[in-house]
């Protein structure tokens, strides 16, 4: 997939794949890179990108409201997940997390309980390139905790209501030092999943809530933005011993 940049119009398109808008059609050639500029048939130029997380974020069909790159940073920065590591997702919902780990090099076992949601996430996956990678499953993850003991994944990632039960199998499903990441977008589901952490034995166990604040600069001077939601949910940590 390439992306087509117009001023603030963006347009995710594949090699071979047409682009019909008011600036007029172009077909995007099989050997398309990076850098080039495509015109269209009335001489429009359009700058061709590579697209990067932010701009999948931006256009992978939605199934409702997806994790941020703020809180995706933070469990990347916590756990420390790596090229080549294992993880176990659950609550794939758009499979923004997914994705992004799997541009990492990371391989992962995504379930989403909802049929057609999890039809969305795998089409989201190749237009991020990394079906190989992601392996979409239909389901609820704790009907499959026993299949999946003793797999030894490096972290568990969960943003589902059920979550607090997923932790409670999490000695059986990381690897020693492995973590678990919770997200939640309340409170109570943030305790539970913590009390559920404590009682499983994992170690380390912190939560934060995840906070953005935009900045504005002007004439008149700097501020935060007052605009936008700064809040997006809690995350919790833990880890395996």
């Amino acid at each position: 997939m390439i992306l087509l940049v117009h001023g603030d119009r963006e347009y995710l398109r594949a090699p071979g794949d047409e682009l019909h808008t008011d600036l007029g059609m172009l077909t995007v050639p099989e050997d398309v890179e990076a850098g080039q500029t495509l015109e269209t048939h009335i001489g429009e130029a359009f700058l061709v990108r590579e697209p990067r997380g932010p701009d999948l974020f931006n256009h992978f069909e939605r199934t409702g409201a997806p994790m941020m790159p703020r809180d995706i940073g933070l469990i990347v920065g916590h756990t420390g997940i790596a090229a080549g590591e294992r993880v176990l997702d659950a609550g794939t919902g758009t499979g923004v997390l997914s994705a992004y780990l799997g541009r990492l090099g990371v391989d992962v076992t995504t379930f989403e309980r909802d049929a057609e949601f999890a039809d969305v996430a795998r089409e989201n996956m190749r237009l991020a390139g990394v079906e190989d990678r992601v392996d979409v499953r239909t389901g609820d993850i704790t009907d499959e905790v026993d299949d999946l003991a003793n797999a030894a994944f490096d972290a568990l990632t969960l943003d589902t209501e059920n979550a607090p039960e997923v932790v409670r199998h999490a000695p059986d499903l990381l690897a020693t030092g492995g973590y678990v990441a919770v997200y939640s977008p309340f409170v109570e589901g943030t305790r539970a999943a913590v009390e559920a952490a404590r009682e499983a034995g994992l170690s380390d166990v912190e939560t934060f809530e995840t906070i953005q604040r935009r900045m504005d600069f002007n004439d008149r001077g700097s501020r935060p933005s007052t605009a936008g939601v700064g809040h997006t949910g809690y995350l919790v940590f833990a880890r395996n011993e």
